[in-house]
């Protein structure tokens, strides 16, 4: 009597089931080894597609069994907790080698690798490699319809499609009678049946969730406890379109030509990002380019030219090792979400490949947003030098960055000039948005006109400086006077503090926030004016006055306008170093002629 021994991989394929069906004769026994049984269950337990369909096949195996007079039974030892942590190792496939060599049977399998270990042992072995078929119309295929973008499933509900065009579509009931729990099981086997017999990948394979490529289909199922009811979700191109089908002007065909070489495609979910992305793609590759593409799942619409790379155990880091070795033109990263994604992206662009990442989006410049916090300011440019943003299938607006060192829109003063990027309408050229460091943040400035980037600039600094003065004074006032100066009122009692000892404070406060600070009084100051003499001391401007006023604070003006407040020291005197901008006021009245007072408070 003939004795098969199938292993897990044959069980999945469906071939036991059709040997079995096709046995005429009744002297053979089918073993199971439980090493089998129990790794399908764990995978199924674990709510991985493989796991159900390697269950439900050694049911019908069992009831093919019954129905030919086959003998059928379940052989061997339970796998240890050893076995299990090694089953990656092959331990699990050992175990089945085991029992077909003691029963002496024939082992049974799809795996090239598990038929040539089997050879080298001595065990009888049949490899019945997978056999590509090709389903002319899936089931699932009824729910759909030349204009129909996506089919949404889910059990106790009606199923729904999304029909239209990128950006301009609708949601609608394909029936009334709702989807059952054996309708979408047996959607999702013929699905998972396809992806095993070669016609897709298995892209994603989580507890609960699994992600399938079946053609141009891109297909999530979900299980419990991952969604809270089983669901599937199909997802297709509707069209496919050249470069020149999105009437590209002469000059952006040029700069992706010879230009761009970090290009970044921005849109909100459902724009036709990843079309657009497909077509750079050929259009790279009619160029003469060696393309490649990130991508997880690979759904993008690419000609054979074009290899398409998933993460490689896991991690698009350990691809792009890979495919730095390649030497590519040109990768296509779709889509850039994580963290780890733009740091992949920027270590890529860094390394001399040209990139085009696909980002999720609302506008053109959330694009760049998300890149902030991840890469250093001035890097930005040297990673991202094109933002194309795509709506409703449409390009609408292209957006060119570049790094100069300038004084921002409505600042005045050559010494406020920073490292900016510019952020420019690529048809227009005209100057939208630029992005620099105000006090410790990274900031970005619409830019319309020289008088809105002033009230914008005038905005951000009253806000900015309100809320780091009232850390002194909870009442504190802030007037912008100029774009880079503002004037603050305080309690007069907080000025020494703010002052600091020989303007050292201020000095810093100014540094920190980027702006020239007055600091006033909240009240004007009135009361007897004290007699001081004037004198400088090294670095120090010294104010050295008479009689007893140790301990006491006056206020110091200049041509009659507020300068600073502070607390006359033990020697009488108050010391204001000459590089404060306090310092150098007063050595400017000194030496113009102007009238300098203190005044002692009533």
């Amino acid at each position: 009597m003939e004795k098969i021994i199938p292993d897990t991989s044959i069980i999945i394929d469906g071939k036991i089931t059709e040997l079995v069906k096709d046995r005429k004769d009744k002297d053979v026994e089918l073993v199971i080894p439980r090493a089998v049984l129990d790794e399908l269950q764990a995978q199924a337990s674990k709510s991985r597609e493989p796991g159900f369909i390697g269950l439900r096949e050694l049911k019908k195996i069992r009831e093919a069994c019954e129905e030919a007079g086959i003998k059928f039974r379940i052989q061997g030892d339970r796998p240890s907790l050893d076995d299990i942590r090694l089953a990656r190792s092959g331990r699990i496939d050992a175990i089945i080698r085991d029992v077909a060599k003691n029963d002496g049977g024939v082992l049974y399998t799809a795996d090239f690798v598990q038929a040539l270990v089997a050879e080298a042992e001595g065990v009888k072995v049949r490899y019945l490699p997978p056999q590509f078929r090709v389903v002319e119309r899936p089931n699932f295929e009824q729910f759909f319809t030349p204009e129909t973008l996506s089919v949404h499933l889910k059990e106790g509900v009606a199923p729904l499609a999304k029909k239209g065009k990128p950006g301009d579509f609708k949601l609608v009931k394909i029936r009334d009678e709702r989807c059952t729990g054996d309708e979408l099981e047996g959607i999702i086997a013929e699905i998972s049946e396809e992806a095993s017999r070669g016609r897709g990948t298995v892209e994603i394979s989580r507890s609960g969730a699994t992600v399938f490529q079946l053609g141009s289909y891109r297909i999530a199922v979900s299980r419990a406890p991952f969604s809270d009811a089983m669901e599937v979700t199909i997802v297709r191109p509707i069209v496919k379109l050249s470069l020149e089908d999105y009437n590209l002007s002469d000059s952006l065909k040029d700069l992706l030509k010879s230009k761009a070489e970090g290009v970044v495609i921005a849109g909100p979910p459902g724009s036709g990002k990843t079309t657009l992305a497909s077509s750079l793609a050929e259009f790279y590759t009619e160029q003469g380019k060696i393309v490649k593409t990130f991508e997880s799942p690979r759904d993008l619409q690419v000609g054979p030219e074009v290899t398409q790379y998933g993460p490689l155990e896991g991690d698009f880091e350990k691809t792009a090792e890979i495919l730095l070795l390649v030497r590519p033109d040109y990768t296509v990263y779709d889509e850039v979400r994580r963290t780890k994604d733009f740091e992949v992206f920027c270590d890529m662009r860094l390394a001399g490949v040209g990139m085009v990442g696909v980002v999720h989006a609302s506008n053109p410049v959330d694009a760049v947003q998300r890149f902030m916090g991840r890469v250093e300011l001035g890097m930005i440019p040297s990673i991202i030098d094109t933002v194309i943003f795509v709506k409703g299938g449409e390009i609408k607006k292209v957006l060119r960055l570049n790094l100069v060192v300038k004084v921002p829109t409505g600042m005045i003063e050559a010494d406020l000039a920073r490292p900016v990027v510019e952020v420019r309408d690529f048809e227009t050229a005209s100057l939208e948005y630029e992005i620099y460091t105000f006090g410790e943040e990274n900031v970005i400035i619409p830019v319309k006109s020289v008088s809105r980037q002033a009230d914008a600039v005038q905005r951000l600094a009253e806000e900015r400086v309100t809320q780091y003065f009232r850390k002194f004074d909870p009442n504190a006032t802030v007037e912008i006077i100029a774009p880079n100066r503002a004037k603050v009122k305080v309690d007069r009692s907080t000025i020494p503090r703010i002052i600091g000892k020989g303007g050292g404070m201020i000095s810093e406060i100014e540094d920190t926030l980027g702006i020239r600070i007055d600091v006033e009084p909240k009240v004007s100051a009135m009361g007897e004016e004290m007699p001081f003499d004037m004198k400088e001391a090294g670095n120090s401007v010294e104010l050295v006055f008479r009689g007893d006023m140790e301990g006491k604070t006056v206020s110091v003006y200049v041509a009659n306008t507020f300068l600073f407040a502070a607390t006359v020291g033990r020697k009488r005197a108050i010391k204001v170093s000459k590089k404060s901008d306090v310092g150098a006021r007063l050595i400017r009245a000194l030496m113009s002629g102007e009238e300098i007072k203190a005044i002692l408070p009533a």
